[in-house]
């Protein structure tokens, strides 16, 4: 004769494996959904000036700063398995020192059920544009892409690059910083 606590041992153990698996079949649903959209991207202001951080070395760096445009559909994006969205702009550039630098300047995050459907005019950054350099002034090709992480009830977080970009360069001169 088996225990109470025995009895509620196996029943609690066959509970949890059965959701466990139908967890399992939940993310196979929707496992190879391409979660693909298209962004476009556009720039209104560039500037790029030369200041100390103070917050690492006190030496001068660069700072770039931006104002954009962002239109995008990323309604379709969404499905049951799909929880929210977590979206990001990141601007790609080469310097001499650096051959890759990537920077956050932009995030925002889409509930289920909000409006998905993006068009944003005349945006600031939310983040500063740092190079840990002087490799902003007269860099020729910086590339702002949109990508997003689409969180799931069950199953992996991926990231996912949209398509469509925009290139631009900075001045060639600093902006001077007390003309604002």
């Amino acid at each position: 004769m088996h225990t109470f606590l025995t009895r509620g041992n196996a029943l609690l153990t066959f509970t949890l494996s059965v959701l466990a698996g139908l967890t399992f079949f939940c993310f196979l649903s929707t496992a190879l959904n391409a979660y693909s959209a298209t962004a476009n991207i556009d720039t209104v202001k560039v500037l790029v000036k030369n200041v100390p951080d103070y917050s690492a070395q006190k030496e001068k760096q660069d700072l770039g700063y931006l104002m954009f445009d962002l239109q995008a559909d990323l309604n379709p994006l969404f499905n049951w398995n799909a929880k929210q969205l977590f979206i990001f702009l990141v601007a790609e550039y080469e310097t001499t020192d650096n051959k890759l630098n990537q920077v956050v300047l932009w995030d925002k995050i889409i509930q289920r059920g909000e409006n998905a459907n993006l068009d944003m005019k005349n945006m600031n950054t939310n983040y500063y544009f740092w190079d840990d350099g002087n490799g902003l002034r007269g860099n020729p090709n910086v590339t702002l892409t949109l990508s997003w992480n689409v969180v799931p009830n069950a199953g992996t977080l991926s990231i996912i690059r949209g398509s469509g970009s925009h290139s631009f360069s900075f001045p060639n001169e600093y902006t001077n910083v007390r003309a604002q």
